[in-house]
């Protein structure tokens, strides 16, 4: 089972992003406050016990837990950010954006933010709405800290992926609708074979990432 906390104060958010190596589709940020953990209520226990790295969870259970987090969670928020935007500012900034916004979403201010991965700051002109204090590590006035692979330490942070890859995943699917020959519905938007087999076919898409190398050399001949 993972850590509960890491700084011991309440309440403490997680945050965490989906989407960043895709050829298309958004990158999704999401972030969580969890309630306190209590062993006497079997849900929780239940689904804490089962939440990791969503990378490391099948679909469907991706899914069974999603609307438990939902339930349980003192707060969470969901941000999307498109690809004109990523394309724009690049795919480092449009994370740390889209994690920026979720965590601003949240109704419940957290007292203290985790950060999955090792950057948390942009000097990008698009991200200065918000005041990052790098030196003193400070976010809107709040202490947050980066954790390389924290979603597979802290329960926020794993929470927080499974929002952010489950709320992303839903969004790939309904667009697969639209263009049922890239096969999001499988793929996500990744860059398999399959899909940039459909690239070179079909060609892009409003939804690709432009700036993106969407096919490698051996296919462009």
């Amino acid at each position: 089972m993972l850590n509960l906390s890491y700084s011991n104060f309440s309440p403490e958010c997680g945050c965490d992003e989906a989407g960043r190596g895709c050829l298309a589709g958004p990158v999704v940020a999401a972030a969580v406050i969890n309630p306190l953990f209590s062993k006497t209520d079997e849900k929780i226990t239940d689904c804490y016990q089962s939440i990791t790295d969503s990378k490391l969870m099948s679909e469907q259970m991706r899914q069974r837990l999603k609307p438990i987090i939902e339930e349980k969670a003192e707060s969470f928020a969901i941000s999307f950010i498109d690809v004109d935007c990523i394309d724009k500012i690049n795919i480092l900034n449009a994370s740390i954006l889209a994690m920026q916004n979720a965590i601003m979403s949240l109704k419940v201010i957290p007292i203290y933010i985790l950060i999955d991965g090792n950057r948390f700051s942009s000097r990008n002109p698009l991200l200065s709405m918000t005041q990052i204090d790098v030196r003193s590590g400070l976010f809107n006035g709040i202490q947050y800290q980066t954790i390389i692979k924290g979603d597979s330490k802290f329960v926020s942070i794993a929470a927080a992926s499974i929002l952010a890859k489950t709320y992303r995943d839903d969004y790939m699917n309904s667009i697969h609708e639209e263009f049922p020959m890239y096969h999001w519905n499988k793929n996500k938007g990744y860059p398999t074979k399959e899909h940039r087999e459909a690239i070179k076919k079909y060609g892009i898409t409003k939804y690709h990432r432009k700036t993106f190398r969407l096919l490698p050399e051996d296919m462009l001949l």
